[in-house]
Parts: structure tokens; C-alpha cells; sequence
């Protein structure tokens, strides 16, 4: 059981991170500003995921020593600003006109 999740937290992590490079080379790429902060905004969405998810590997993953969590915490703070900023980002730059 905890294998199983441990491997499913890995696939997430992983597929984050495909997602938020992908996302990251769109906004470097694209002329359209809009559509360059869209992407970017799903690029921090992105990221925010994956830190979120690296830290619950994290302290998961090994005993619960205070440096662990702490780490862990700090990355679930920088986690969840990414996500919420990705998420706010993406609300401004959709409903502009384009």
C-alpha cells in the first residue's frame, strides 16, 4: 500500500514537471501576450503541483525528522503560492480580451 503510493506520487511529480516545462517553452515561444501569460500561468499551476506533491514524498517517504519537515513545509507554502498565483494569473489573462 504505501509502495503503491509512494509510485503514485513519483508518477505525479514527474508528470508535473513534463507539464510545466511543455508549458514553460509555449510561454517562452508564443508572440501573443495573452497567450503567454496563459501558458505561464499554467506553467506556475504546474509547478505548484509538483512541489506539493515532492513534499508529501518527502514526508512520507522517510521517518519524521524536524529538518524533513520543515523542508516539507516549506516547500507546501511555495506549493501551494505557485498554484494559487498560477490559478489567479490564468483568471486575469483569460478574461482579457484577445
Amino acid at each position: 500500500m504505501v509502495s503503491t503510493l509512494h509510485w503514485l506520487i513519483v508518477i505525479v511529480i514527474i508528470g508535473a514537471s513534463l507539464f510545466s516545462v511543455f508549458y514553460s517553452f509555449k510561454a517562452r515561444r508564443s508572440t501573443d501576450t495573452r497567450q503567454k501569460g496563459i501558458y505561464a500561468s499554467r506553467m506556475n499551476m504546474c509547478m505548484g503541483i509538483m512541489l506539493i506533491f515532492i513534499a508529501l514524498f518527502v514526508m512520507l517517504a522517510y521517518n519524521g525528522s524536524t529538518i524533513k519537515v520543515i523542508i516539507g513545509a516549506l516547500f507546501i507554502v511555495l506549493g501551494l503560492f505557485n498554484l494559487f498565483a498560477g490559478l489567479r494569473n490564468n483568471s486575469i489573462y483569460r478574461s482579457m480580451k484577445g
